[in-house]
């Protein structure tokens, strides 16, 4: 099999594009963004949430939510990380990777670009996300991959490697809080090895929580399926939000999984990069969320 990229409407917007090896593909628009507004499998689902009331829409006076995948400038902030990307991105396509690029963005200087490259065979891909300071002085941000996923699945992620108090006496990582956070939401359940959050479509409060893992990764179940995003982090740079290389929120419309670079001051003209894999797989169904049926899953999936 060979990656495929080809130009096409969807979802009322008239100039995406539809990257495929023939086993899964993507949908990238370009009458916005960046972003990517499809994930799954050839004729199957959509992984990624999408706000029908704003799809084919362009040009909004304000961000909007709209869904899929974005970048984002961390820590977040009002002005800064919610400056709009409803303008028109610029695509490039060379030796089957395809790479778009906003326009600078008034609110903060900044150049946003997703550099998207799928392998032949199999689900696999690598998203890199890049931000280029066009300021004519040095600012410092970190990046910020946000993934908008569809209702009703269980979002899942790890923390670091456990231990016994007397085998390790120092933390290990941070669980870090919002002002919104209820540990007594039913949605979270707490294992010892994992953090699993299940998305209600009727639940309208909002949760987050936040934690450090340098094998960062997270995962969403959805019908029967996964999709999978992984990232390495740093444990020597400083993370935005008290430490996170990771996040999870959720409200009633989504759910996201998001990962977070180390803060970074970034010179007039230079780029900063952040990069996660994806993966997807069928015929995952648990009988139970349990330390042990989530490392028959996930074991051989993170070695």
């Amino acid at each position: 099999m060979s990656v495929t990229i080809e130009k096409t409407a969807w979802g009322g917007w008239p100039n995406c594009y539809r990257i495929s090896n023939g086993e899964i593909e993507l949908i990238v628009t370009s009458d916005i963004g960046p972003r990517v507004m499809r994930c799954g499998f050839v004729g199957g689902q959509n992984f990624f949430r999408v706000f029908e009331d704003q799809m084919g829409k362009v040009g909004e006076k304000e961000w909007q939510f709209r869904g899929g995948h974005r970048i984002w400038l961390a820590p977040e902030d009002f002005t800064r990380t919610y400056a709009r990307d409803n303008d028109p991105a610029e695509i490039e396509i060379h030796q089957g990777i395809l790479t778009a690029t906003q326009t600078i963005e008034p609110e903060t200087g900044l150049r946003k670009q997703l550099v998207i490259r799928m392998d032949p065979e199999g689900t696999g891909v690598e998203i890199l996300h890049r931000m280029q300071n066009t300021l004519p002085f040095a600012i410092r941000y970190a990046s910020w991959a946000l993934t908008m996923m569809a209702q009703g699945g269980t979002g899942v992620t790890g923390f670091p490697p456990r231990g016994r108090h007397e085998e390790i006496l120092a933390p290990t990582n941070p669980l870090v809080m919002w002002a919104f956070t209820d540990l007594r939401d039913p949605r979270w359940l707490f294992l010892h090895k994992y953090l699993v959050l299940h998305h209600d479509p009727q639940n309208t409060d909002h949760t987050k929580l936040g934690l450090f893992n340098e094998k960062t990764w997270g995962a969403y179940i959805l019908n029967g399926e996964m999709f999978l995003k992984k990232y390495t982090a740093d444990h020597t740079k400083t993370y935005p939000d008290m430490g996170c290389s990771y996040e999870t929120f959720a409200s009633d419309g989504m759910l996201e999984l998001e990962t977070l670079g180390p803060l970074t001051e970034v010179e007039p003209g230079g780029w900063l990069d952040h990069t996660e894999t994806w993966s997807l797989y069928r015929n995952v169904h648990l009988t139970e969320w349990s330390d042990d049926s989530l490392d028959q899953l996930f074991t051989p999936l993170l070695a």
